[in-house]
């Protein structure tokens, strides 16, 4: 798999350095790099690591990884670099290739760390990216069915129209009730769920559960694969703002990744403007920083 590394060393696809994507290439036209061919063969088995929505996508970007692979190893080996392989996280040695370009990209990048100031800026700017998502409280009453049987699901969409036209006229029952029909565990303390986020159930509940307000029942009940459910909201906990010094280090962190794949593109589309490519088009400008 072609691959470009990290400011810590680990191999990365090269889809994370950001060079333009070709256009839909002739895949007849051989693809050279400084005379140096990359074969429609290695572009094959590359494509594997780049899923796209199309044969042709998937096939350029392929292509476009091996061009920027090969011309990281040509500057390597213009440079005369020592290289020292390194035994990886899953305790794999490093390939003499990885190696190189890990070895190139650790001379040829250096990026400032984040002081507070820029953190501070970034987060002042995307108050709203370090808001805790609201939690809600909630209980339900599952009447199970699968979705393979109709006749299952009609009579527990049924049941359940009948435990919500009961709780509407007697809403303290709701624990009662679910201890007698409900098929959750959650029987055992009244269909109590506890504290949701998004995310921690499945889709058709969430729309369901999130568009009630505090206290309400659902008018109907929720289908979703496990069957129908009588839901009620109990109380929505809002999210909260969370302060700079919680989040500190995660900006810092994101900004000197965001600086470091900006240099490794830049560095790429110089070697890419002093190379002669041919068989795919290419922008040779650097990208501006």
């Amino acid at each position: 798999m072609a691959a470009s590394l990290n400011p810590h060393g680990s191999v990365l696809p090269t889809g994370k350095v950001k060079v333009q994507a070709p256009p839909s290439q002739n895949r007849e036209a051989p693809i050279r790099v400084n005379g140096v061919e990359i074969t429609l063969e290695a572009i094959g088995t590359e494509v594997q690591h780049h899923p796209a929505d199309t044969p042709d996508e998937a096939f350029g970007e392929a292509a476009r990884a091996l061009v920027v692979r090969e011309l990281l190893l040509q500057e390597a080996a213009a440079s005369s670099l020592s290289v020292v392989r390194e035994t990886l996280r899953d305790g794999c040695r490093e390939t003499h290739e990885d190696a190189t370009i890990r070895t190139l990209i650790e001379t040829q990048i250096s990026t400032p760390r984040a002081d507070t100031a820029s953190c501070q800026r970034y987060y002042d700017a995307n108050a709203q990216r370090f808001c805790t998502e609201p939690l809600y409280e909630a209980r339900h009453i599952l009447l199970a069915a699968p979705p393979s049987d109709q006749a299952a699901r009609t009579q527990a969409k049924n049941e359940a129209e009948a435990l919500i036209a009961q709780l509407r006229a007697d809403p303290s029952r709701f624990a009662e009730l679910a201890r007698v029909h409900s098929a959750c565990p959650s029987r055992e303390v009244g269909g109590n769920l506890g504290q949701l986020g998004k995310g921690s159930s499945v889709a058709e509940f969430e729309t369901f559960l999130f568009s009630l307000e505090e206290g309400q029942l659902s008018p109907v009940p929720v289908a979703t694969p496990f069957g129908y459910h009588v839901l009620q909201l109990e109380r929505i906990i809002p999210g909260h703002q969370q302060p700079f010094e919680a989040v500190h280090e995660r900006i810092a962190a994101w900004l000197e990744a965001s600086s470091w794949s900006q240099a490794v593109s830049h560095y790429i589309a110089l070697l890419a403007q002093k190379a002669e490519i041919h068989g795919i088009e290419w922008k040779t400008r650097p990208a501006n920083m």
